[in-house]
C-alpha cells in the first residue's frame, strides 16, 4: 500500500501570498551601529494542523539610510497570528520584507520556536543571501 503525501506543495506555499502590511522607515542618523529587535511573543499557525506556532523572532540588522519603524513593524508582525505558514517561511519572508523596507548594510532573523510534539525549532536567515553555486 503506498503512503499519501503528507504534505504538499500547497502546504509548503501556504502564506506566502499574503499581502503583508507595509514596514514604515525613518531616516537613520548615524553610521556604523547595530539595531536588535526581539518579539517575545510570536505566534502563526502550522498550515496542515491549525494548530499554534508560538516562539521569539529576533531581528538583527544594521541600518544604512533607514531605520524601521517599531509600531508598524510590531503591526506587521501581527499579521502572522492567524496565517497558516510554515516557521522556516516565517523567517525567510520576515527578512525579505525587512530588507525591501530599509535596505540594511545587513540582517538576520532569528526564529526560536516553542516545542510541538517534544521538537523545537530553530531557523535563521540571513542577508545578504548566499550566492548559489
Amino acid at each position: 500500500m503506498a503512503l499519501s503525501e503528507r504534505y504538499t506543495d500547497e502546504h509548503a506555499k501556504a502564506g506566502l501570498d499574503t499581502s503583508f502590511p507595509e514596514i514604515e522607515t525613518w531616516k537613520n542618523q548615524f553610521p556604523g551601529y547595530e539595531i536588535v529587535i526581539d518579539d517575545p511573543e510570536f505566534t502563526s499557525v502550522c498550515p496542515k494542523t491549525g494548530l499554534p506556532d508560538f516562539g521569539i523572532i529576533t531581528l538583527r540588522y544594521m541600518p544604512r539610510e533607514l531605520c524601521l519603524e517599531l509600531k508598524s513593524y510590531k503591526e506587521y508582525l501581527f499579521t502572522y497570528r492567524n496565517l497558516g505558514i510554515f516557521q522556516e517561511n516565517v523567517v525567510n519572508q520576515v527578512l525579505e520584507d525587512v530588507v525591501k523596507a530599509c535596505k540594511p548594510v545587513w540582517a538576520e532573523v532569528k526564529g526560536d520556536f516553542r516545542p510541538r510534539g517534544g521538537i523545537s525549532t530553530t531557523v535563521e536567515a540571513r542577508w545578504p543571501r548566499p550566492q548559489n553555486d
